[in-house]
């Protein structure tokens, strides 16, 4: 079940949602473009998740850990677009879908690790007995990003500081990082697919069933992919840097 259009009143963002012996419900606000599709995409991962687990699992292990939850919606977006680069060849359309593909890696490779560093200082400097201040985490939160950019933006400080107060997530105790491990194991599991691996889309199915009934590492190692060592990582930033040698193809191919 889907709430698809955008609303007088209706908030942004989008998520999937449900319980035990109902459908999963997702909200978003769909625009007809590839931004929206790649959304649809990565909810639809989350309820086939959910979906999954409830249909194999007694109540007491239908749900699913926050360190997987980002992988199936992750893994449904990379699928999505390697179908949709296969099957549609026009420049434009694939410069658009690289596109949304970037932002993607930009949010969960880089503002999401972030403000992970974020978080983790935080709690240091509680644990170390320092006090907190609305101002020094405005500090701190733009210290990293002027960092991460490396000199290369201009950063607003005061904009970009104020992050830590309005990023929701950020409101859920270490969940940030998981997004990177997320799409880490996503694309792991996705290349195994694409590539053909004897039983790799059994393993991935069998990973989903597993909701809660084992815990968060074992069942991305049923899956076909360890998340304790760092081969995931290498795997999807090498699917990143396909997409941009092929923006560099397409870009500098005669109009």
């Amino acid at each position: 079940w889907v709430d698809v259009y955008p609303n007088k009143g209706k908030r942004a963002g989008a998520f999937s949602a449900g319980e035990p012996g109902t459908s999963p419900f997702i909200m978003m606000s769909y625009n007809d473009n590839l931004f929206s599709l790649s959304t649809l995409a990565h909810e639809l991962g989350h309820s086939m998740h959910s979906y999954l687990a409830w249909q194999n699992q007694p109540v007491l292990y239908g749900d699913y850990s926050l360190f997987v939850a980002e992988v199936a919606s992750n893994f449904h977006q990379a699928m999505v677009r390697a179908h949709l680069l296969e099957r549609h060849p026009d420049p434009d359309f694939q410069i658009t879908l690289i596109e949304e593909a970037m932002s993607n890696f930009h949010r969960y490779f880089f503002i999401m690790p972030t403000l992970a560093r974020f978080e983790l200082e935080t709690h240091e400097r509680i644990e170390r007995g320092e006090g907190l201040t609305a101002d020094t985490m405005i500090e701190l939160m733009a210290d990293l990003f002027s960092e991460g950019y490396g000199g290369g933006m201009a950063v607003d400080r005061q904009g970009v500081g104020i992050i830590w107060a309005t990023f929701g997530h950020l409101y859920e105790d270490y969940y940030v990082y998981q997004y990177a491990t997320g799409i880490s194991g996503a694309h792991a599991l996705s290349q195994r697919i694409l590539s053909g691996e004897d039983g790799a889309v059994q393993d991935y199915l069998n990973f989903l069933k597993a909701g809660d009934s084992v815990y968060p590492l074992e069942a991305l190692k049923m899956a076909g992919v360890d998340l304790t060592n760092p081969e995931p990582v290498r795997v999807t930033f090498g699917v990143m840097a396909d997409l941009i040698d092929r923006l560099e193809a397409l870009l500098s191919a005669p109009a």
